[in-house]
């Protein structure tokens, strides 16, 4: 497969479809889901990483983001470890953003997620954590645009 390449906010629309592809397992973004995940794109809430293997998007991850908090939606790869790589460099966003104290909200622990560092925690406890993340400035501040 070569050298992968990172972007953000490069082909958001192109992810979604990715992730929205009715062939997958557990597919369920649907157009309605579609059109408001654009929406929140446009005005700078919904973002996206993209992973390339030259010019061929090959993986990707996006999610919504208030805050110090990013709700990661959906994943998709189409060549080996690609989300891997997609959310890696979501992480690695979040982190060189700072200041400690994001959340990175993956909405259930699978065992693929539990392989990559999730954990998960008591409600009470990211109830406790939300306020000051919410607080945070975002890591993809200001409105959606090329990177």
């Amino acid at each position: 497969m070569g050298r992968l390449r990172v972007t953000y906010d490069q082909a958001f629309d192109a992810v979604v479809s990715g992730c929205a592809d009715p062939d997958r397992s557990g597919a369920w973004i649907n157009d309605e889901y579609r059109e408001v995940y654009t929406d929140l794109h446009s005005r700078g809430a919904a973002h996206s990483v993209e992973v390339w293997a030259g010019e061929r998007l090959v993986g990707g991850v996006f999610g919504v983001e208030q805050g110090g908090v990013f709700s990661g939606e959906s994943m998709f790869h189409r060549a080996t470890d690609a989300s891997k790589v997609a959310l890696a460099a979501l992480v690695a966003r979040l982190v060189a953003a700072g200041p400690d104290g994001r959340i990175l909200d993956v909405q259930w622990w699978t065992p693929h997620l539990g392989s990559l560092g999730v954990v998960e925690i008591p409600r009470s406890a990211y109830l406790d954590l939300l306020p000051a993340a919410l607080a945070l400035p975002p890591a993809f501040p200001g409105p959606a645009r090329t990177r």
